[in-house]
């Protein structure tokens, strides 16, 4: 029996049985440099897992430059596509002397019948792939079936009905006798909230009388979910409108309510109350205490497998309150309707998990006056640096004039950069087409992108210019379609995230589509037919993929106060597990192709 390495995926997704088949059928062969292992069009007799060496995947019809498409080391597995489609497609050649195990066709196809999990990976796309390597991430045995799939419905009380002829004493005696914190009020088929201290300020503050009918109160206007909303949603959902509860809705009816601390206590986990922790705070100080846990809350959703679009959506949301309340406390209540306070970059996208540079900007109404405003700017920029969120490099925040206006000035602003078309005014137009209201009166914002979008969105000549810039950082991979593997890393910011970020914003200018998300717009390209659904999906994985690896290493350098000159953006290949390898090549593969199909749409190929 020859004993080998099973802890990578696809052997985990056997049990231990199964993985001893494996031992007792596989042997072991030499083969020596430039000799041909598997050639196209030959039928698979084995599964391939290398155990030294080199392999080389080779599409023969392809010229010499370009044949070689895939690179195979050490844990690497290969052959088995061959099994299942009957015969290979490509050529598989040693590119130095290599020793191989070898699991002969009839057990592979015995265990993909035993197993099918074991099967399906591989038949799997890259989004499948990627969600297993987050399930096989999580620790302690919490993996995203436990965590991350619970339903609302698994968590929502039964709601409190009552008629809008409901006296507010009744309304008491029917909370109390339920132990509820609120109850809804229907009035003419219509349901409005009512919650204990809106019965308590009612007779406190307004004086009612205990008679006083509920349908003479105001009522809160509800947020709704549906029961299949996944309950992590919800936390988003209540973060983002600044709500404790949210109403249950199935086929207009409510059935439920959920509240913040019922999902709180589902979680189980000390971390969550971060959320609640932001809400509660009534001081910069308290915020700041809030603040400073989120890194501890980032640690927790990656230890528990966390879908990483939760958890940007979580962190985006929280992020934004924070930003929210500090502008609360610092800006007069009398201006808050007459500006808007943005965020901008990937704060503004909603994909920043950890803190990063403040990126943000001021919109004011063309008839404001605000004469004090440069100094409630540099106050607000300090403040921020309070919360943890550093000053940014290129001087892109409220405290810099350059970044404060109002509506005509920043239409004005777009103008130029639109005339312009040089480097630093496309890098304006991209910030402001990521921008997000965070404080203050929306509105104002959006009347500023409706007019980038009327400037941009039919004007050919800039859009060429702007998709330029996915060129400016080659893809590494080498010229065979292996991954790069320099000593300090390949730049996974540059080299992946930034051309999925920016091609598919350009694509967005193009159509019109408004949101700021990636995840979003990638969806909307897809539903306007712009992208196939299929590759916007890997397109949204790969996205996944560098942001979760990057973000790995942004965790273990916080953890390492030595941290040194490591990039938090370079990933050592040498270092991932073999399945991280062969999702980051095929990811990066993905990008190859949109960029392609980028230069090909803007004619990029005569810049």
């Amino acid at each position: 029996m020859i004993d080998l390495d099973l802890s990578q995926p696809p052997f985990t997704l056997l049990d231990e049985p199964g993985r001893e088949r494996v031992r007792q059928g596989v042997d072991l062969a030499y083969f020596d440099r430039d000799e041909i292992i598997l050639e196209a069009g030959q039928p698979g007799e084995y599964v391939f897992l290398i155990h030294k060496g080199e392999v080389a995947e080779i599409d023969a019809t392809q010229p010499a430059a370009r044949e070689r498409i895939g690179h195979y080391t050490q844990g690497d597995l290969f052959g088995a596509i061959s099994i299942l489609n009957g015969k290979s497609r490509y050529r598989f050649r040693a590119e130095q002397e290599s020793l191989c195990y070898l699991m002969p066709r009839a057990l592979f196809l015995e265990l993909c019948d035993a197993y099918l999990p074991f099967a399906e990976f591989f038949r799997q796309s890259l989004a499948h792939k990627a969600r297993l390597l987050t399930e096989q991430r999580a620790e302690g045995g919490v993996t995203m079936a436990g965590f991350m799939l619970a339903m609302v419905k698994e968590c929502m009380r039964e709601p409190l009905v009552v008629p809008a002829a409901t006296t507010i004493a009744e309304a008491v005696v029917t909370i109390n006798e339920r132990h509820a914190d609120s109850l809804l009020v229907k009035r003419r088929g219509c349901h409005g909230m009512i919650t204990k201290t809106d019965l308590l300020n009612a007779l406190v503050i307004d004086e009612r009388g205990r008679d006083t009918p509920l349908e003479e109160l105001g009522h809160a206007e509800l947020i709704t979910v549906t029961p299949e909303k996944y309950l992590f949603e919800a936390l988003v959902i209540m973060t983002r409108h600044k709500v404790e509860r949210v109403v249950v809705i199935d086929q207009h009816q409510p059935v439920g309510v959920v509240e913040l601390t019922d999902v709180l206590s589902y979680f189980s986990s000390r971390s969550y109350v971060v959320s609640l922790q932001v809400e509660q705070a009534d001081s910069l100080e308290a915020l700041a205490a809030a603040s400073r846990r989120t890194p501890e809350l980032v640690s927790a959703l990656m230890a528990q497998g966390v879908k990483l679009r939760f958890s940007m959506g979580l962190l985006a949301a929280l992020n934004g309150r924070i930003i929210n309340k500090a502008w609360g406390f610092l800006i007069d209540e009398r201006y808050h309707a007459d500006s808007c306070l943005m965020v901008m970059g990937s704060e503004g996208r909603g994909e920043q998990i950890l803190k990063t540079d403040q990126d943000n900007g001021l919109i004011l109404a063309d008839d404001l006056e605000w004469p004090d405003c440069a100094e409630q700017m540099q106050s607000l920029t300090e403040t921020l640096v309070e919360l943890g969120y550093p000053l940014c490099p290129g001087n892109i925040m409220v405290s810099n004039p350059e970044w404060v206006g109002t509506v005509t000035q920043w239409k004005q602003r777009i103008a130029r950069w639109v005339e312009a078309r040089d480097g630093d005014s496309l890098m304006k137009l991209a910030i402001m087409l990521d921008s997000h209201a965070v404080a203050g009166n929306p509105a104002l914002l959006d009347r500023v992108r409706d007019d980038l979008f009327a400037q941009c969105s039919g004007n050919d000549l800039l859009l060429s210019y702007f998709a330029r810039t996915i060129l400016r950082f080659s893809t590494p991979l080498t010229l065979f379609g292996s991954l790069k593997r320099p000593q300090h890393g390949i730049d996974i910011k540059k080299g992946g995230i930034f051309p999925i970020v920016h091609g598919v914003r350009v694509m967005a200018l193009e159509r019109g589509i408004r949101p700021t998300s990636t995840l979003e717009r990638l969806e909307a390209l897809a539903a306007d037919g712009r992208l196939e659904p299929r590759f916007a999906e890997d397109l949204a994985e790969a996205l996944a993929l560098f942001t979760e690896l990057r973000l790995k290493q942004q965790l273990e350098r916080r953890e390492d106060e030595e941290g040194g000159e490591h990039s938090p953006d370079r990933v050592v290949v040498q270092e991932l597990s073999s399945l991280e390898r062969d999702l980051l090549r095929e990811a990066l593969h993905i990008v190859k192709d949109f960029k392609q199909r980028l230069s090909h749409r803007f004619h990029l190929e005569y810049s």
